[in-house]
């Protein structure tokens, strides 16, 4: 006879329950066959040493948890951020988002900021003929690091190819503007939420997206520049409208990593087909199948690489909501996905978070920043902003990574940004949720990691050499700074938006010093380290980083330097 117990899992035993083998409690769902319904009157219970609590997070205080500042005025709300190879920062808005008379794109010259007239650090740009409204950024290999957008809103926005050569530098004026002509060079398919990824060999894939606003899906990615037709994935028509803006990444072993909805696969770089399709990522507790990408948004990080490259690479996404009932996920979750018998391991986040953004910062950690605690990704459609800052540090123990930090006033909803500065600060921007409860949000700000916040003293270097091959030597000079147990961090170069970092690796290279001489030997080929523009940090045996230098690795093996073949584009050539 089965009885029925309500209270302490002692009251069990008590009332003549008796343990039996695990194996008698596995039998398959008939409704669902990805979980265990048990069976045969059994009930499985899980219990946790209280001694040793299944999560810890750190508590830092101080400059221990860094700080918020505004930064400047604002003249535009972003919809994509993209740090430059100039020192500076392109913002572009859809259309629409500010006065009437907006050319829809500026430059932000951090240089600038505290002038007296604090809009001599922005830039107004020209030459974006349609709407970048989500649409996808990279920084493109090329001797000029020139940034490209694609994609769009609707009709021929969706097709949008431009192009931006940063020129100038800090405190010296820009004058080069975004270049586009979609009757000459544009996508094959219109794409509205597409993402994009600089491949090993240097072309660019883009992937996903719809064809218009709210519109039908486009389950298919293509090759730019073109290379024969668009490719259609049926795992992408599958998970339509929940795969939108979907993470990408190029696999050390060569394969390309695609996390969407609830899914996650690798596609051969040269056939696209699936080589392995990895477990389902897990939801949350109220929904096991919630989502990860817009407009379920989360944001994903592939963690660091670090020489001799022989441990295998692990990716994080965190956040995320359900369909439904809108409960934003609380969790972070990763994965080895080169490794045959891995899974994915949950961590629970200090609160819940949709519309995330993530940071790689040149230590190694990760800050997680703005959202909501819930809803979706949209406009109007969360609530509750997630003030709170978390410092995510992958190298301490799986459930004790996570420090709560400074909180942010200023709520940043759907359409805000993270990324990344030269001088190691995170520039925080945007918000354009369209709700009366939230406003459009014009103020920039800054997070301090603590290594800024500490008041020690920076280390400095100089650097002849920034265009760097495969598994080169490269020659730095150790300005300020102990050499002694020095490491160094290469940065790739972000476009932020959607909780997608496109463009993000963080690879430390081998090192070695004599004196205030170091060597760094660049990555060892196009898998470890695609071909792209890199912010080169060193740091002493504190952590303390650099304020950076761009280097170029692997140069531009698809020649992209001679692209577009449009007079209507002006190139640097190779």
């Amino acid at each position: 006879m089965h009885i029925a117990v309500c209270g302490d899992v002692v009251d069990i035993e008590t009332n003549g329950g008796l343990t039996k083998p695990e194996s008698e409690c596995k039998t398959i769902c008939p409704g669902n066959p990805l979980y265990y319904c048990g069976g045969g009157s059994r009930l499985t219970w899980y219990a946790w040493n209280l001694t040793d609590p299944l999560y810890k997070w750190n508590y830092p205080t101080g400059n221990d948890a860094g700080s918020y500042k505004f930064f400047v005025p604002g003249v535009v709300v972003p919809l994509l951020t993209t740090v430059g190879v100039n020192g500076k920062i392109t913002f572009v808005e859809k259309a629409g988002t500010g006065p009437p008379n907006s050319t829809g794109a500026f430059e932000l010259d951090p240089s600038l900021v505290g002038s007296p007239d604090w809009k001599s650090a922005w830039r107004t740009m020209r030459g974006l003929k349609t709407d970048v409204f989500c649409s996808a950024g990279l920084t493109l290999p090329d001797k000029v690091g020139r940034q490209i957008n694609i994609g769009g809103w609707s009709g021929t926005s969706t097709f949008g190819v431009r192009l931006y050569w940063p020129d100038g530098g800090p405190g010296v004026n820009s004058t080069n503007d975004w270049q586009e002509n979609a009757a000459e060079v544009k996508l094959q398919k219109g794409r509205w939420y597409p993402s994009g990824m600089i491949m090993s060999n240097g072309s660019m894939l883009v992937v996903g997206g719809q064809d218009g606003s709210n519109g039908a899906p486009v389950p298919s990615l293509e090759v730019l520049p073109r290379v024969g037709p668009t490719i259609e994935m049926d795992w992408l028509r599958r998970t339509d409208p929940y795969n939108l803006y979907p993470f990408l990444y190029v696999l050390p072993g060569g394969g390309i990593f695609v996390g969407y909805y609830n899914e996650a696969r690798i596609l051969d770089p040269v056939t696209f087909e699936t080589v392995r399709t990895l477990p389902q990522i897990p939801g949350n507790v109220n929904n096991p199948g919630a989502g990860r990408t817009y407009p379920l948004e989360g944001a994903a990080m592939m963690l660091p690489q670090e020489a001799p490259y022989s441990d295998p690479v692990t990716m994080l996404i965190c956040g995320g909501s359900t369909n439904g009932a809108a409960t934003a996920n609380d969790n972070c979750v990763s994965i080895q996905p080169e490794n045959p018998s891995s899974n994915w391991t949950i961590e629970r986040m200090p609160s819940q978070r949709v519309m995330p953004c993530i940071a790689a910062l040149p230590d190694g950690t990760y800050l997680i920043a703005n959202g909501a605690q819930a809803g979706v990704a949209g406009f109007g459609l969360a609530n509750t902003p997630n003030l709170n800052a978390v410092l995510y540090d992958p190298s301490k123990k799986v459930n004790e990574r996570m420090s709560i930090m400074v909180n942010t006033t200023v709520a940043r909803m759907y359409h805000s940004e993270a990324i990344l500065m030269q001088d190691g600060r995170v520039l925080i921007s945007g918000s354009d949720p369209q709700d009366p409860k939230y406003p459009e949000e014009y103020r920039v700000e800054v997070f301090e990691p603590p290594y800024i916040t500490s008041g020690a003293a920076r280390p400095a270097y100089t650097i002849t050499n920034k265009d760097w091959a495969y598994g080169g030597q490269v020659t730095i000079t150790v300005t300020v700074g102990d050499t002694a147990n020095m490491r160094a961090s290469l940065m790739g170069s972000v476009s932020s938006t959607h909780g997608n970092s496109m463009g993000q690796r963080t690879i430390f290279p081998a090192i070695s010093c004599a004196g205030n001489t170091c060597t760094i030997t660049a990555p060892p080929d196009d898998k470890v380290c695609p071909p792209g523009w890199f912010m080169l940090f060193i740091l002493d045996a504190n952590k303390t980083p650099s304020v950076s230098t761009w280097v170029r690795i692997g140069g531009d093996p698809a020649q992209l330097g001679n692209w577009p073949q449009s007079k209507s584009f002006t190139k640097p050539g190779i």
